[in-house]
């Protein structure tokens, strides 16, 4: 008669504290209870499925009832203990799914069970598997037994939602917290089982498996089972790929050449190949934004390791790394967020996916047009002031670092950072993004300015020119701003700061946005590079000659003082006036 088929999540499931997948920081923990006999008198096993937890339970359970256990506190699989306990005959060991028995009487069923000693053994232990399922007045029942429970008494808890489980009852137990198993693990463990069971299985497909499974090693053993019998024991990457319903390493690898090649008509007809497969937009979406996560891991030595791609990949992310640009790669994954932030509201998903792609198609163009916008500036900047250094901050998705040219005769380059290092002379307004604005405030230092071009500012002149701006803002149509503006006053703090006082937040907003332009401005009409700072100062006098708000009782009062006779009559006729 042909054996009885098993699962390999049955079949290989660890027997002893040794053979428990990636969590040694706990085995290794209750080895050393049971053998200093500090075993507590309830334990709290959570973490996210498939992890060991339930299998962490039977493996104590066995082994502190063990009669013969090795050096290495392990049980001997041996004894009548362990020989029972394996045949599903142990009268210690009590297992109970609170998802299906979560009532007060199967508490209370389990109580009554709790005050009989056990008669083989040294202790009677209770499993209670997904205890957060537990009712309330289930728990409630629970906690005096769980706080006081007889020597000889031992409740192992489990669960995958710790959040839900009471207070009261976390504070009776020794908590564990079972990690995530990572995926080099679940590798290694299905490299083992495939061998024993006749497999031929590329690494490739198995570090697929293992990053499906995210780190949950019953599920990497069902996608193994599953997909040994679609390809008869043969696992190949390809295979796996396809099995899994998920878009190899290739097609990700092609679709970023056609972007960076700004080839739309290929980034296109790719993705028709790939939705006539049937796979759906989000999934594309998700795995072209990881696929550049590992682009921009391999652009530092230091992060390669984070790569949890197959080592047959790694070379070849390394390569195409090195083609990319890093503002190219930030912006893609920007672009590519957004996407699938509006993927599930879009009406028309193919569209949505298609003019994500073509966005992330012409990224390339626009930062390099960006770049060379801003060429002229510097060229400019260079020729009004030689012995001058010009910072340009690019905009946040360009990683890049900020460069700066000298003018001849030295030809020699150098790095400006306007962050760590504030330039000496800036001849002109540095360009940020008013995103930074608030955060960056670049002291300026006009030591080094020729005597020819300093010259002296006064508020008169600062004044004359805020008023050309307003009128300028009037002029241009720019109705919201120019009547802000109006409402604000300018101060001379210095040589080289222009204070913008505003009358509420609002108004500051509006001239923080206009600060850049402002100057430019002021340093055109005064001559002087300077800094333009805000502040709200509400205006005092405004706010005495606004009428005070009185209530009906202060309005009665006030009618009463001024005219007694009003207060008699009311005093008189005893009434009491409700509001």
């Amino acid at each position: 008669m042909a054996e009885n088929y098993i699962v390999s999540a049955r079949k290989y499931r660890p027997q002893t504290f040794d053979t428990v997948i990636g969590q040694e920081h706990i085995t290794t923990t209750l080895k050393n209870a049971i053998r200093h006999q500090h075993l507590a008198h309830a334990y709290l096993f959570c973490g996210p499925r498939g992890v060991g937890k339930t299998t962490c339970a039977r493996i104590l359970a066995k082994t502190i009832n063990c009669e013969h256990p090795s050096a290495e506190m392990e049980a001997c699989n041996e004894c009548s203990s362990c020989l029972s306990f394996k045949n599903n005959a142990s009268f210690n060991i009590f297992e109970l799914d609170a998802a299906s028995n979560n009532s007060v009487e199967d508490i209370r069923e389990l109580v009554n069970q709790v005050r009989f000693a056990p008669q083989q053994g040294k202790y009677k232990i209770y499993i209670i598997d997904e205890v957060h399922m537990l009712s309330s007045q289930a728990f409630n029942a629970f906690l005096k037994t769980l706080e006081e429970p007889p020597s000889y008494a031992i409740f192992i808890l489990a669960t995958t939602e710790k959040h839900k489980i009471l207070p009261t009852i976390l504070s009776r137990c020794q908590i564990f917290d079972f990690k995530r198993i990572t995926t080099q693990h679940i590798v290694d463990h299905l490299q083992g089982i495939a061998t024993k069971e006749g497999m031929i299985a590329q690494e490739a497909a198995l570090h697929v498996i293992a990053q499906k499974s995210e780190g949950c090693m019953r599920d990497a053993l069902s996608m193994l089972d599953r997909i040994a019998g679609f390809t008869n024991g043969q696992l190949s990457y390809a295979a796996t790929m396809e099995h899994l319903n998920m878009l190899d390493a290739d097609f990700y690898f092609q679709l970023g050449d056609c972007l960076l090649s700004q080839d739309v008509s290929g980034t296109l007809l790719a993705l028709d190949h790939v939705l006539e497969r049937g796979f759906e937009g989000n999934v594309i979406i998700e795995g072209l934004a990881e696929h550049f996560r590992n682009l921009l891991l391999c652009k530092d030595q230091r992060m390669v390791r984070l790569l949890e791609v197959p080592n047959d990949h790694k070379p070849i992310y390394l390569e195409k790394a090195s083609q990319a640009p890093p503002s190219f790669i930030i912006s893609a994954l920007n672009v590519l967020n957004e996407a699938e932030l509006n993927y599930k509201s879009a009406s028309n998903k193919r569209l949505h996916i298609e003019m994500c792609l073509i966005r992330l198609c012409y990224i390339l163009q626009a930062t390099s047009a960006q770049i060379e916008k801003k060429k002229p500036d510097d060229i400019a900047g260079k020729q009004s002031t030689p012995t001058n250094r010009v910072a340009e901050m690019p905009a946040p998705s360009s990683p890049a670092s900020h460069q700066v040219s000298n003018q001849p005769p030295e030809p020699k380059q150098e790095v400006v950072n306007i962050v760590s290092e504030p330039p000496s002379t800036l001849p002109k307004a540095r360009r940020v993004q008013k995103s930074l604005l608030d955060e960056i405030d670049v002291p300026i230092n006009t030591s080094q300015l020729n005597e020819e071009e300093k010259k002296t500012v006064t508020i008169k002149i600062v004044e004359d020119a805020f008023e050309i701006y307003k009128r300028q803002l009037k002029e241009e149509g720019k109705t919201m701003y120019y009547a802000q503006f109006s409402s604000m006053s300018v101060e001379l703090v210095s040589e080289d700061e222009i204070r913008l006082v505003a009358p509420s937040d609002l108004s500051e907003e509006y001239a923080k946005e206009q600060r850049n332009q402002l100057i430019d401005f002021f340093r055109e009409k005064t001559g002087v590079l300077v800094r333009v700072t805000t502040e709200v100062r509400l205006d005092e006098t405004n706010i005495q000659a606004q009428p005070k708000v009185l209530s009906k009782s202060d309005l009665l009062q006030e009618m009463m003082d001024e005219n007694p006779a009003l207060a008699s009559l009311k005093e008189q006729l005893n009434l009491n006036i409700e509001y």
